[in-house]
């Protein structure tokens, strides 16, 4: 359904409208809509490109992260 929904506007991309007098003409034109499936198809490309080095970067500074804790377990509590 979601698919159904993104394809509507790269339909409506590719109509030229025309109006002479009283009627209206719509034309498809398939190169402007293959064209523009493409673009969407290599923004979506370089998306999930961003995305996987975003997470390659996290996971660098994850594993390059060294953490000592020091517990003090002679605690005294100042109780009343």
């Amino acid at each position: 359904m979601r698919i159904a929904i993104a394809l509507v506007p790269l339909a409506l991309a590719a109509c030229n409208v025309s109006k002479e007098g009283n009627s209206v003409t719509v034309q498809y034109d398939q190169n402007t809509a293959e064209n523009a499936a493409a673009d969407v198809g290599n923004f979506a490309e370089n998306v999930a490109a961003d995305i996987g080095n975003d997470v390659e970067r996290t996971t660098d500074k994850v594993q390059n992260t060294d953490v000592d804790v020091n517990v003090n377990r002679d605690v005294e509590t100042n109780s009343q």
